[in-house]
């Protein structure tokens, strides 16, 4: 018999990578990420059309391939920190993100009638749902770590370190502008004797914080920013992670809303996440799925807002901090997840993941701040001594 019965034909080559596959893979060990590979930080790719996907939309296309299951990590938010520190969002720019970016910069997004968006969207998933993530006083902030165990010991001592900078006395008015689920009026009505006001634009915070904090001398006001018109006065007026919402067009606005609300020889203090650079615009992805409308201001653009309207007594960075106070939210998120798995569905859940990761990734490589300011009307005589 014939030797050439006996042969089998040669197996076809493996098809060569595509050139955004290879792209992609070399973009990723800039950042010292693996395609396919082994590490906790490695991406996993699950489906061909990634890169595709990337290259075409960006980080939207990225977050949108993660919620399609396209790919994982198992340690997604030190994927996030090593792609942050490489850059890597600087070298992928789509020109179908140039809408985004154009609107962002030029429009008004966060106008009165657009504020209400991310109360419906984000802020009224659900009370309980909130309460299964975060600590038992409901505070969706960045904790203070720094003598802190756990998270509800990490957001109480931020309580306290915004009641000691504001030097809260009994029976001051404290404004709380964007008070979330109520816990700085509560907290320094309970250990400051003062009396409070909040407003909010979800109806889901202002009725729970109403009911929880009842017997308090506190109230709680479905209401935009802007409508606080001077026609009433406070000793003191907090904003915590509420100017995130507020929109380059509308920071010196909002500055000049708190200074009619404020007392002549009053304080404030303003509680913000911040970009190191004022030409960067929001994530397209945060932007369509978490946080709609949003915008984080840079140093420059909140100096620019009080320039001639306050005076900057102090400004304190602990943006490392976020890292920790995420990696908590995720811990119990994961842990809660049985419970809203049914109503909420696998999509939401890698959404979710994806969020909280990518942030706790952005904080730990720096590539976002934590900022509190502390502002006066016309600087405190003899100098500001700052409480930390």
């Amino acid at each position: 018999m014939k030797r050439e019965a006996f042969e089998q034909p040669a197996a076809a080559p493996a098809p060569a990578p595509s050139p955004r596959l290879r792209l992609l893979t070399s973009l990723l060990a800039d950042a010292g990420i693996t395609l396919d590979g082994e590490a906790p930080c490695d991406l996993q790719m699950h489906h061909p059309r990634l890169p595709e996907r990337v290259f075409a939309y960006g980080s939207l296309g990225l977050g949108e391939a993660y919620m399609d299951g396209d790919w994982d990590a198992g340690r997604l938010d030190e994927f996030f920190a090593r792609l942050l520190r490489a850059r890597l969002d600087t070298r992928v720019k789509p020109a179908s993100l140039l809408m985004h970016a154009f609107s962002a910069r030029l429009l008004n997004r966060q106008t009165p009638r657009r504020a209400w968006q991310v109360g419906e969207r984000h802020y009224d998933l659900g009370n309980d749902f909130y309460a299964a993530m975060l600590d038992p006083r409901m505070t969706y902030t960045c904790g203070y770590w720094q003598d802190a165990a756990d998270l509800a010991s990490a957001q109480e001592a931020k309580l306290e370190l915004i009641c000691r900078k504001l030097d809260l006395r009994p029976g001051m008015h404290l404004l709380d502008i964007g008070c979330g689920w109520g816990s700085l009026l509560g907290y320094a009505a309970e250990h400051h004797g003062v009396r409070g006001t909040g407003v909010t634009v979800s109806r889901e915070q202002a009725e729970w914080a109403q009911q929880r904090y009842a017997g308090l001398p506190v109230e709680f006001r479905l209401q935009d920013y802007r409508e606080l018109n001077g026609s009433e006065t406070f000793d003191r007026v907090a904003s915590v992670g509420m100017f995130e919402h507020v929109g380059r067009r509308n920071f010196r606005t909002f500055m000049q809303v708190v200074r009619r609300a404020l007392a002549p020889d009053g304080l404030a203090l303003l509680h913000t996440i911040g970009k190191n650079t004022r030409r960067g615009v929001t994530d397209p992805w945060i932007d369509r799925y978490i946080f709609p409308n949003g915008e984080l201001p840079s140093i420059g653009q909140i100096g620019d807002a009080v320039d001639d309207v306050f005076v900057v007594e102090d400004l304190h960075n602990f943006g490392a901090d976020y890292d920790r106070t995420l990696m908590a939210w995720h811990a119990n998120f994961e842990a809660a997840w049985p419970q809203f798995a049914e109503r909420l569905g696998e999509r939401f859940r890698r959404m979710w993941r994806y969020y909280l990761l990518s942030c706790a990734g952005a904080f730990r490589a720096r590539d976002i701040q934590l900022w509190q300011w502390v502002l006066s009307p016309r600087g405190v005589a003899g100098g500001y001594r700052s409480e930390r």
